[in-house]
């Protein structure tokens, strides 16, 4: 009889999160607990029955993860729900498509970008940290902002390079446990939330500055996210893949 293992994802309602409920759910024995954004129902309602069609269970929740009563009532419904949590997958963030000189960047945006990319992961990790089963798996999604920078992007770029961090400190803390703490870091990845980059011409601008020629899709960032959750990555702990199409070449 297959394993049963549980899978907290956060974002499943569009683009990358999405894709990893639909990637994890085609792996047997894996169920998804879905957590979807703001107004997203419907689309969330789709992943959530793409996932039962392949045979699994999938649960969908929608919880204010920017605050630590949101993220730890999330995670709490999420144990109920599953009976234990054996993966849990960081999907959340915002990219502000405006560029803002930081000499403009006011504190409004400011908090709400860190709200959105840092405290929703610090808050919904540290809940999870304390519920995860020996043997679980924890990926965080950065951003090669995040190593590199991003002029205009300031606030993005400073959330994301904290998320890696993170990565790299939760890492050792959960090592005992043999819990895995590791990071995917996308390049350009063709969702919605760039629309306003790739229209009139961004996308060949863009794709004209990756080496492989292309945004990546959705797909291309679930796999290597599936790949660390396996037991093909038990002693990868700690690193940070980046999945860019050759755009940041970086240990």
């Amino acid at each position: 009889m297959t394993e049963q293992r549980w899978a907290i994802v956060l974002g499943a309602s569009a683009g990358t999160g999405a894709a990893i409920a639909r990637a994890v759910a085609h792996d047997p024995g894996w169920h998804v607990f879905g957590v979807h954004r703001g107004h997203h129902m419907e689309d969330a309602e789709r992943v959530a029955a793409d996932v039962r069609a392949l045979g699994r269970h999938a649960a969908l929740a929608r919880a204010d993860i920017g605050t630590p009563e949101g993220a730890e009532q999330l995670v709490r419904t999420a144990v109920e729900s599953l009976g234990g949590v054996d993966v849990y997958v960081a999907n959340a963030g915002v990219w502000p498509a405006e560029e803002r000189a930081m000499r403009d960047l006011d504190a409004e945006r400011w908090h709400a970008t860190v709200r959105a990319n840092l405290d929703s992961m610090f808050y919904t990790t540290r809940a999870v940290a304390r519920e995860i089963t020996t043997g679980g798996r924890i990926v965080l999604v950065s951003s090669t902002a995040g190593q590199r920078g991003e002029a205009m992007h300031a606030d993005y770029a400073a959330t994301k390079g904290a998320v890696i961090s993170l990565t790299k400190s939760l890492a050792v803390e959960l090592a005992p446990q043999d819990v895995t703490v590791n990071c995917v870091a996308p390049g350009w990845v063709d969702t919605e939330m760039v629309d306003s980059a790739t229209a009139n011409g961004g996308r060949e601008r863009i794709a004209s500055t990756i080496p492989l020629g292309r945004l990546a899709s959705a797909e291309d960032i679930a796999g290597p996210i599936v790949f660390l959750c396996s037991s093909l990555a038990r002693h990868v702990t700690g690193e940070i893949l980046n999945v860019n199409g050759g755009s940041v070449l970086c240990g």
